[in-house]
């Protein structure tokens, strides 16, 4: 009889390996293709919202010419008037007015964190920021209606009126108080932590070696700011305000409850106006007697989607060129 050899160890050992080695290589395929799949679900999510939304309003884009209801300035339901403009023009204006008066703010507020306070400054600050953008925003709907409204009509109103009347934005025709400059300023304290927050991480990304070196070079604290540290995370902060006026753009109650809600077209920051959401939070569900009225708010949606969608890619695109030029 042959006697069977003994099998070498290191073969074996070797095979062991290659077994194992095997094995994690097709746990990392299963690993990367689920979460590959995972990556897929939010564009399937707005692949199947924007087709349901188009399924739905397609007896009003069918019926009625896509220029008279983008362009049409009367919104009269009962008469088959669905005029969009005002609406449009609502929205654009409450969340200009609403980013142009939170971006310098909440950019000093994040550098002062960023740059200049001391740890216990930023120990609390960070939480009571945090607590800001907890707020329900009926609740900043309240104390806009509470306070920002009468603000406005007794205080901000004529003193714009007395010094600034001359120019049409800033004139009062309607002295109330709801309106867009209402509007505004409770989008600008809604988005406000979402800016800080991001800028403030932004901000800290920058490497302390680039601060130093700059200030060993007879910079001042300011100017290593201003030409060291901004430029750096300049992206980061127009990606942080992009993310601000993505919110501003779609909320609904707070600035439902102090814009006035007037299917009007502005002409001032003190007119009221008629934001997407605020007419689809209003008006859906009630009136589906009238034709074509539930495919008109179901339009509005898809209209504030759009709108959202399309500012989104051209930020995108922006972000890109500057990108772009950075690295040359």
């Amino acid at each position: 009889m042959m006697q069977q050899k003994p099998s070498d160890p290191l073969s074996q050992g070797s095979r062991q390996t290659q077994a194992f080695l095997q094995t994690r290589n097709r746990r990392d395929r299963t690993a990367r293709k689920a979460f590959f799949g995972i990556t897929l679900i939010p564009v399937f999510l707005i692949i199947v919202i924007t087709c349901l939304l188009v399924i739905r309003a397609w007896p009003i884009l069918s019926s009625q010419p896509l220029a008279d209801l983008l362009l049409g300035e009367v919104w009269k339901p009962t008469n088959e008037q669905f005029g969009f403009l005002p609406f449009i023009l609502g929205t654009l204006w409450v969340t200009l007015v609403g980013v142009i008066l939170a971006v310098p703010a909440c950019l000093l507020v994040a550098i002062y964190l960023a740059e200049y306070a001391r740890r216990s400054t930023r120990t609390i600050a960070k939480p009571v920021l945090d607590l800001l953008a907890a707020i329900p925003s009926v609740v900043y709907g309240v104390w806009g209606l509470l306070v920002i409204v009468p603000f406005v009509d007794d205080i901000l109103g004529p003193f714009f009126h007395r010094w600034l009347g001359f120019v049409p934005v800033f004139s009062v025709t309607q002295p109330t108080g709801f309106g867009i400059f209402a509007g505004g300023i409770v989008l600008a304290v809604m988005i406000a932590p979402l800016i800080i927050a991001v800028t403030f991480e932004v901000l800290s990304t920058v490497p302390d070696e680039l601060r130093q070196a700059s200030l060993s070079l007879g910079a001042t604290r300011w100017q290593t700011i201003s030409k060291v540290v901004l430029p750096r995370v300049l992206p980061g902060i127009i990606a942080a305000v992009v993310l601000g006026a993505s919110r501003a753009l779609g909320e609904t109650m707070a600035v439902l409850m102090v814009v006035g809600n007037v299917p009007s077209i502005p002409t001032s920051i003190f007119d009221t106006a008629y934001p997407l959401a605020a007419l689809i939070a209003n008006n859906f569900g009630e009136m589906m007697s009238i034709p074509l009225y539930d495919a008109a708010l179901l339009s509005a949606a898809l209209l504030l989607l759009v709108i959202i969608m399309v500012f989104n890619i051209l930020s995108t695109f922006v972000l890109q060129r500057i990108l772009g030029k950075a690295r040359i």
